[in-house]
């Protein structure tokens, strides 16, 4: 065996005839267990929030959107409509028609978008189960499903006639707009379901027929403001990504589900980036307990030490001792610390202790790549202390004695 870690690993696992150095050692481990379960759990947490966050906006995002890089929309040719109807990896396509409109009912004025959606689409997204009054609208009507942000500022009931509700938008052209009615187009619609998403989509969309949202627009029958996909089980979804833009041209930028959801994306990751670097502070810190702890064996172990360099081992070989004994003692504190986090994730995954409301228990979710990331960041910072505490030993300490 090699001879600096059998010597480290004997001192690990016995006693010092000094009890102020046991307990320190013993503080030590506890500081590096509770220290990676923290940070396990801490990872695990935001995880969870980060997934339960996404889970809602996913609702309504498709596997792929198709957009125009070029102003509001873009003409799809049946010829595109075929070649995209062929693709395999493609299990449903839905064409949309997005814009800016103002919603009057009675006295009441709200600015929202409205999203003119055809019958496939209920099928490319699981709107439906979104849906927390009434029913999902008819092709070929004046049918709209508003959010409850929207439902609540305009006073909006399921079905109810007495309210009549106008939807206005701008008509095309360069001249000013004006109150004069004549300088929009408008419809008259029937609220047929209240859909529950988030709050920002609830105070945002209307969605409406497609034939609605086109003829308010006055939009031509192969005009759309995007193309929204739902792919099979199990396709690349990089090579789908190149085969519909090599269908439908340059011009058209299609987006996955992460790019949708860019600027969420990037606040999610940057939060979870500063939660593990402000743990990680909090770890540097539980690692001076161990370089204590080292220093603490070496004047303890002062006469073994000496009788070791007697016998020939090299200053080098000592400082080892002490470097493998902190890297194990972090290691294993680490290793413990994983354990107690995983059981401590699962109880809250299982019996929700912790609670966010009276419904609804703080979200978990363990991944692997968390176990990497904490015994990396366990593992390099006790290298780290270990080295700055077994750079101690000199001839001075170990001679003589």
């Amino acid at each position: 065996m090699h001879f600096p870690l059998y010597i480290a690993k004997r001192y690990l696992r016995s006693k010092s005839s000094n009890n102020a150095i046991n307990f320190i050692t013993i503080i030590a481990i506890i500081g590096v267990i509770l220290g990676a379960a923290s940070l396990f759990i801490v990872l695990s947490g935001f995880a969870g929030l980060k997934d339960f966050t996404l889970e809602f906006s996913s609702v309504v995002d498709p596997d792929l959107k198709a957009e125009s890089s070029i102003g509001k929309s873009f003409l799809l040719t049946e010829d595109k409509i075929s070649k995209l109807n062929d693709l395999e990896e493609i299990a449903l396509f839905s064409k949309v028609i997005e814009e800016r409109v103002a919603i009057v009912c009675n006295d009441k004025n709200y600015l929202a978008t409205i999203k003119g959606v055809d019958e496939p689409f209920k099928d490319v997204v699981n709107i439906e189960s979104k849906i927390d009054h009434g029913n999902w609208l008819s092709q070929k009507s004046n049918h709209i499903v508003v959010g409850w942000g929207i439902s609540k500022n305009l006073s909006l009931g399921v079905l109810d006639l007495s309210k009549p509700i106008n939807i206005y938008v701008p008509k095309p052209g360069k001249g000013q707009i004006t109150s004069n009615k004549n300088a929009f187009n408008t419809v008259n619609a029937i609220n047929v379901g209240v859909f529950y998403i988030n709050e920002t989509l609830n105070d945002t969309y209307v969605y409406a027929s497609f034939d609605l949202a086109k003829n308010l627009l006055n939009y031509k029958p192969n005009q759309v403001s995007a193309l929204e996909f739902k792919l099979n089980e199990g396709v690349d979804e990089a090579l789908v990504k190149q085969k519909i833009q090599a269908i439908i041209g340059d011009k058209i930028v299609v987006k996955n589900r992460a790019q949708l959801n860019d600027a969420l994306y990037k606040m999610l990751n940057t939060e979870n980036l500063a939660v593990y670097l402000i743990f990680t502070l909090v770890l540097i810190i539980a690692f001076f307990n161990v370089i204590g702890s080292l220093i603490m064996m070496m004047l303890d172990k002062k006469r073994s030490l000496s009788t070791l360099f007697n016998m020939g081992a090299t200053i080098k070989d000592i400082r080892k001792i002490f470097f493998l004994q902190g890297s194990l003692m972090s290691i294993v504190g680490g290793i413990i610390g994983l354990i107690v986090a995983v059981i401590i994730t699962g109880v809250q995954k299982i019996f929700g202790l912790v609670m966010i409301t009276p419904s609804l228990a703080y979200p978990m979710t363990i991944k692997v790549e968390n176990f990497f990331i904490v015994l990396i960041t366990i593992s390099v910072l006790g290298s780290i202390a270990s080295k700055i505490a077994s750079v101690r030993i000199s001839k001075s300490l170990v001679k003589n004695h």
